[in-house]
């Protein structure tokens, strides 16, 4: 697998997964707060919001998190830490910036030419 190609996916990834979470809230706060439908679906768009998140992003991001485990080798904490950063609303989106400029992203046994002078 291309490392590159797994960093832009797990990018894309995260960003979709907190952007489903503003969706299925929205679509919460539609059918509970405002008790209306806004968007003429059953229930506020609750269901519709829900499988795309649940059953779409969450399920990607999971699976794009242990396979980053494995194509940059992290260490079980930052696994785990990948993984539970589903679970609250835009956690996602931390933990991939935190990855980022951690360098967390980017393949380990590659080295690069800047660092060898």
């Amino acid at each position: 697998m291309n490392p590159s190609v797994i960093r832009t996916l797990f990018r894309v990834v995260a960003f979709g997964e907190a952007l489903s979470w503003l969706l299925l809230l929205a679509a919460m706060f539609c059918k509970w707060v405002l008790d209306a439908e806004p968007f003429g679906l059953e229930e506020g768009g609750v269901p519709v919001a829900g499988m795309v998140h649940g059953a779409g992003f969450f399920l990607l991001y999971v699976i794009m998190s242990v396979i980053c485990f494995f194509v940059f080798r992290w260490n079980i904490k930052t696994g785990v830490i990948a993984l539970l950063a589903a679970i609250p609303p835009f956690a996602s989106i931390w933990f991939e910036k935190k990855a980022e400029r951690d360098g967390l992203l980017t393949r380990r046994d590659t080295v690069r030419a800047d660092t060898l002078a």
